[in-house]
């Protein structure tokens, strides 16, 4: 089987898989079934073996792990779209979360981040980021590695410490900049953000997975904790892709994708995103399908999205859109005009009418070329469409294929132990530099003390009474010496006087 069955139009709607990493769009008001398509396609990718990662921000995507409920309805609806054979099934599933609670911990480094994301995530002005820039540099340049926030607060209090002595190599440093990036990453622990920072670092292949009958692993990231802080959440995920764009090969055209990645409230990525940063994202989402992953973009609103990005988005899942504000319609005619079009359906009328689980679908065809949009019934999951219980949750980990991988924080010497052990070198130099110049201090003055004396007192050998009489001696040679002056005085000047 080489397609991935969404459901049914006038003819059935598939996404086929070599061009599954063409990416895609999920796209409908709250409550039109967006979660569900979601876990459709999943276990659609499953079954090709496709490995999957997508966020749960509800709770309910982990419903995946399980089989799903044999109810008639949804036995009537798969016989309706035409999935021969259906039954519930559970999807081979890992657990993951950023906090370490419903999931395997994930994490990664300072460093794997990087400045751009890190600037990103602390909310930093240009100037801020110019300087954490700088940082960065400095730590490279002294193979200083930044692997958690106390390594990053190290390093940011040794720049300023030495602020005037670096300026010269690496430009001014801010004291300013750099208490505002000291703020950021205390805000930032507050979140828990900093449980995010950290070994072991997330191995992508651990993503990659498939089971022993063939299925991609479904790796699901318990998100409802995350999206609270949005700027976290998509920065998370901004940074997975990028490290999937940046350590996976080149792979050219495959039968089907090494990784699809759903990127769940996407409008979130490009929410007062700066320009440089959105040109990156676009960059990233145009050349990465080279590698094999395919990426699929789920929001409420096709504007969500900047054009460059909406226009790489081949397979399109369009759920009913609402057009009670202009904005709301004019969300509504530019969904309309990104579909080829159909003679025979009205999209722009047609996407405000849909129902729950009905969605406009128009995916890519042979030779890549766009299919018509068609009015789809969406096809029913096989596996829970609900939440699981905390013994289900626990279960499901304590089998998976990275139960105790991660589950300890590893912490090696780092920024924070060697400029700590370089501070304290430091001090101990200058505690013996002090040391060394007080004792050279007190030879001096012992010098300059017997070179100095001039008078010497009375001798060791002389006792107290000796030592008065040879004073008194002075003292009454000295009142005799001037009575013979003063008459000698007189004598002379009695005789000039009588000449």
């Amino acid at each position: 089987m080489n397609d991935l069955l969404i459901g049914k139009g006038d003819t059935p709607q598939v996404i086929v898989a070599r061009y599954a990493n063409r990416h895609g769009l999920v796209a409908g008001a709250t409550g039109t079934g967006k979660t569900v398509t979601l876990q459709v396609l999943a276990e659609g990718f499953s079954e090709l073996g496709v490995p999957v990662f997508a966020a749960d921000i509800k709770g309910d995507l982990a419903g995946i792990a399980m089989p799903g409920e044999a109810r008639p309805k949804l036995a009537e609806r798969a016989q309706a779209v035409g999935l021969a054979g259906y039954a519930p099934q559970a999807m081979p599933t890992v657990f993951w979360d950023v906090f370490g609670q419903q999931g395997h911990p994930v994490r990664g480094t300072v460093s794997d981040l990087g400045p751009t994301l890190m600037a990103r995530l602390l909310e930093l002005s240009e100037v801020q980021e110019a300087v954490l820039m700088l940082v960065f540099k400095y730590c490279d340049d002294q193979s200083l590695l930044l692997l958690d926030l106390k390594d990053l607060r190290a390093a940011l209090a040794h720049v300023a410490d030495n602020a005037r002595t670096l300026g010269s190599e690496y430009g001014l440093i801010s004291s300013a900049s750099i208490g505002a990036i000291q703020r950021g990453l205390v805000a930032l622990e507050a979140e828990g953000g900093d449980l995010f920072f950290g070994e072991p670092a997330l191995e992508l292949a651990d993503l990659m997975r498939t089971d022993l009958s063939g299925r991609g692993i479904v790796n699901v990231l318990a998100a409802d904790r995350l999206y609270l802080k949005p700027r976290l959440y998509s920065t998370f995920l901004l940074w997975l892709l990028a490290e999937l764009f940046e350590e996976l090969p080149e792979a050219g055209d495959l039968d089907k994708p090494r990784l699809v990645f759903f990127f769940d409230e996407a409008h979130l990525l490009f929410r007062d995103a700066p320009k440089a940063l959105l040109e990156t994202i676009e960059q990233v989402v145009r050349l990465i399908r080279s590698k094999g992953v395919g990426v699929y973009f789920v929001t409420q609103n096709p504007l969500d999205l900047p054009d460059a990005v909406l226009g790489q988005l081949g397979n399109r899942v369009q759920h009913a859109l609402r057009a009670y504000t202009p904005r709301d319609q004019k969300a509504v005619r530019a969904a309309a005009q990104t579909f080829r079009s159909n003679p025979g359906l009205d999209v722009e009328a047609v996407i405000t009418e849909l129902g729950v689980g009905e969605a406009l679908v128009s995916t890519l065809g042979d030779k890549g070329v766009p299919g018509r949009v068609e009015r789809t019934l969406v096809r029913p999951p096989k596996s829970r469409m609900g939440v699981l219980t905390p013994e289900e949750r626990r279960l499901v980990m304590s089998r998976s294929p990275v139960a105790g991988r991660y589950d300890t924080a590893v912490d090696r010497e780092s920024a924070h132990e060697r400029l700590a052990a370089r501070a304290e070198r430091a001090g101990q130099d200058a505690r013996a530099r002090q040391a060394a110049e007080a004792q050279a201090d007190i030879g001096n003055g012992r010098r300059r003390s017997a070179s100095g004396a001039r008078k010497v007192p009375a001798r060791r050998g002389d006792s107290v009474m000796q030592a008065a009489i040879k004073s008194a001696t002075r003292s009454v040679a000295s009142s005799i010496g001037r009575q013979v002056g003063q008459s000698l005085l007189r004598g002379i000047l009695g005789s000039l006087r009588r000449r």
